[in-house]
């Protein structure tokens, strides 16, 4: 599939996605392995060459997450970086020491040798440390080839054996040339061509679902969200009218949202997509609840049932198609165990055992902002590709308190009103999530000469990259201003909007 590619050891970095991240940015495959990856999967991977990340470890820990070292006899190129490092210099004779100061932060790189590796690096820049151990001696081969104040062996390289090594992380944007070290170790040091592209990737998959498919039927379960619209649109084009999508309809969407879903991919891609109206049934087994994780397991197993009394309608369907991505993937598998099993409203959990259907994921090799790429190229709306996540119990989550059918009405005007207004002032795109929520308290208020006593809606947008961490977005106050009147004065029932400044930590971004 791949001709070129990238490996990544995980060694237990917080930015090792990153690192397969910037590689794929400049057009080459990466893929990230456990750290204990054996050599027999490495070579039948074949890479051009291989990154150790770094990670929290010190090689003399006991229980230190070691490679198969027989990563060095392989004949390709290496790099260590941080942790990756000190493993390198560990295991091919160097020595490797505690710094009597933890180095965390900017350094000013000094470069002492701009040949291969640091070609074309400025002779000083800046770079990011994060480590505690250093090198003290160099291992049998090596050179020094650049330094800082307290680093004095920054960076060291075996040219004879393509071996090379950072103190430093290159893969983060406060390391000013990280994108030109990577450069030089991904191309002239490895040796790879550009040929990672988004309409190669369209290709291949495509071919693979219809290899594996054959004149079999897949269902899939299309929410109208990037991830499961982009996934159907794949299939769809690999296997046609085989392909059934299902769409709840929870009573829990968006304004207009069922309407949308059924215009775009019914109307405007001919899917065979059968719409399914349980809002009654959804909203009854709600009824009373105020809990939250109640709320959202109520919402997951009814979806379930909800699903699979539809998809056994479907004669012969064999495979469920899922858009599981790249990084739940690396969760899931990922040395540090089992990292947090992926939330519970992310993929239809527990279909695959309950219905015996085979899973097809055809963006499991995939980043978020591949996928949206993915979906532009496959002639999806800007507006589906850049949409801003929606939890999976949808409004249940931003009604706080007991979900009634009047508060979800109040709810879908106000937040359709938040979302124009965000769009219009030209935001949306800056802003990681914006959103409306329905308190489950009344303010009293003066509307004309009358004393009211009504809803109060709050306001959240943030800024993020991830949805990580996430920081409360400065939205101009002529925007705050018009959201707070527009809600007053078009939404029957509110007399107050109130704004959420809070950040992730502490807070989350949902409200529930």
């Amino acid at each position: 599939m791949h001709n070129d590619k990238i490996l990544v050891l995980d060694f237990g970095s917080q930015y090792t996605q990153l690192i397969a991240r910037r590689i794929r940015e400049s057009k080459v495959y990466s893929e990230i392995f456990p750290f204990n990856a054996s050599v027999a999967k490495i070579r039948e991977f074949n890479p051009n060459g291989i990154i150790l990340s770094g990670g929290p470890s010190s090689v003399y820990d006991k229980g230190a997450p070691m490679p198969d070292m027989a990563i060095f006899n392989l004949g390709i190129p290496v790099l260590g970086i941080c942790y990756g490092m000190q493993l390198m210099a560990y295991h091919l004779g160097g020595n490797v020491a505690r710094s009597n100061k933890r180095e965390y932060g900017n350094a000013e790189l000094v470069v002492d040798d701009d040949r291969d590796f640091l070609w074309g690096v400025s002779q000083k820049s800046k770079v990011w440390m994060s480590h505690g151990d250093r090198i003290e001696t160099l291992p049998k081969g090596f050179s020094v080839i650049a330094h800082t104040a307290n680093s004095p062996i920054a960076a060291m390289a075996d040219i004879n054996r393509h071996f090379f090594a950072l103190q430093f992380h290159p893969e983060v944007v406060h390391t000013d040339e990280g994108d030109r070290i990577l450069h030089n170790f991904v191309f002239p040091i490895c040796g790879c061509k550009p040929t990672w592209q988004m309409s190669s990737f369209i290709e291949w998959s495509t071919m693979a679902i219809r290899n594996l498919v054959g004149k079999k039927k897949v269902v899939c379960a299309l929410s109208g969200g990037v991830d499961s619209s982009v996934v159907a649109l794949l299939v769809h084009r690999a296997i046609g009218n085989n392909l059934t999508c299902i769409f709840v309809d929870n009573g829990l969407l968006r304004k207009g949202e069922t309407e949308k879903v059924v215009k775009t991919f019914k109307g405007h891609f001919h899917l065979k997509l059968i719409p399914v109206d349980a809002r009654k049934r959804f909203l009854k087994k709600l009824k009373g609840i105020t809990d939250p994780e109640k709320k959202r397991k109520i919402i997951g197993n009814e979806f379930i049932a909800v699903f699979e009394e539809e998809a056994k309608k479907i004669r012969g369907a064999e495979f469920l198609a899922q858009g599981t991505l790249y990084p739940d993937v690396i969760e899931s598998v990922s040395f540090r165990g089992p990292s947090a099993v992926i939330k519970s409203h992310h993929n239809v959990g527990g279909l695959p055992e309950v219905m015996r259907l085979q899973l097809i994921e055809p963006l499991r090799e995939l980043f978020k902002d591949e996928v949206r790429v993915l979906g532009e190229e496959l002639g999806l709306s800007e507006e589906i590709c850049w949409r801003h996540p929606f939890p999976g119990p949808g409004l249940a989550i931003r009604c706080i308190g007991d979900i009634a059918e009047e508060k979800l009405s109040i709810l879908r005007e106000a937040d359709a009103i938040v979302l124009e207004e965000i769009k219009a002032a030209g935001l949306y795109r800056k802003i990681w999530q914006a959103f409306a929520v329905i308190l489950p308290i009344k303010s009293v208020g003066v509307m004309g000469d009358e004393r009211t006593y009504e809803h109060v809606v709050a306001v959240r947008a943030v800024t993020s990259l991830d949805g990580m961490t996430a920081d409360w977005a400065k939205l101009p106050y002529e925007i705050m201003g018009q959201i707070s009147n527009r809600i007053i004065n078009e939404v029957k029932g509110v007399n107050r909007v109130v704004f959420d400044i809070t950040s992730k930590p502490p807070g989350t971004i949902e409200w529930e």
